[in-house]
């Protein structure tokens, strides 16, 4: 059997802390090795421990969950940490900087333990877990506050189709959504997203999103 998967859990009210503890642990595949209540702390434990994924409050004291984030997964981190942001707002701005901090997705805390548990599973494995509608509503509304990249569209060095791949994932569509919409096998959408993932030098699909918006390709 392979070693289950790491979790540190950051969260600054006790009892939710206490109850994704719970849900995790249940999990023979999973398994909590340490919990805090600051951003402070939880940086400090991810950086000793080394978990495989750490879930992220957002709004904490002494430091918040963005800042935690961006110094465990953000720009220039020499050993990046997993981070899955769980927040209380579905449209709270902080939760997008979360992600262009660094995260490797996000869910809201009364998401069903079923959906924490695959999001934990998903960010473990490299792959990034952006809810469809979430990601609609809370990336659209904040478009605009995206301080637009220098050139145009014709400096991304992506293929036409790769480029209709791309705006559909900042969409929120999933691979089979996407594959649906274009009429080719979820196969061929892996294949179109792990090029332009790579072309692009990006992470994950979140900062496929993110980039998607900066370059005005989805308003």
């Amino acid at each position: 059997m392979s070693a289950p998967v790491r979790v540190v859990i950051c969260d600054d009210q006790a009892l939710i802390r206490t109850g994704l503890a719970t849900i995790v642990d249940a999990q023979p595949d999973l398994e909590v090795v340490g919990e805090c209540g600051d951003g402070r702390t939880g940086v400090d434990l991810a950086r000793e421990l080394r978990p495989d994924v750490v879930v992220m409050d957002i709004r904490m004291p002494v430091l918040d969950g963005l800042e935690a984030t961006r110094l465990l997964a953000g720009a220039g981190v020499e050993h990046p940490v997993k981070v899955l942001v769980v927040t209380t707002f579905n449209l709270d701005e902080y939760v997008y900087e979360a992600l262009r901090a660094g995260a490797s997705g996000f869910l809201l805390k009364d998401a069903p333990p079923d959906r924490l548990l695959h999001g934990i599973r998903t960010v473990a494995m490299g792959a990034a877990l952006l809810d469809p509608d979430v990601t609609r509503r809370l990336v659209g509304r904040y478009a605009a506050r995206i301080r637009p990249a220098e050139g145009t569209t014709r400096d991304i060095p992506l293929t036409p189709r790769e480029m209709e791949v791309l705006r559909l994932i900042a969409d929120g569509l999933s691979n089979s959504e996407i594959a649906a919409a274009l009429v080719i096998s979820p196969e061929t959408v892996k294949t179109f997203v792990s090029r332009i993932l790579t072309k692009l030098d990006l992470r994950d699909r979140v900062q496929a999103v993110v980039f998607a918006y900066r370059h005005g390709l989805v308003t």
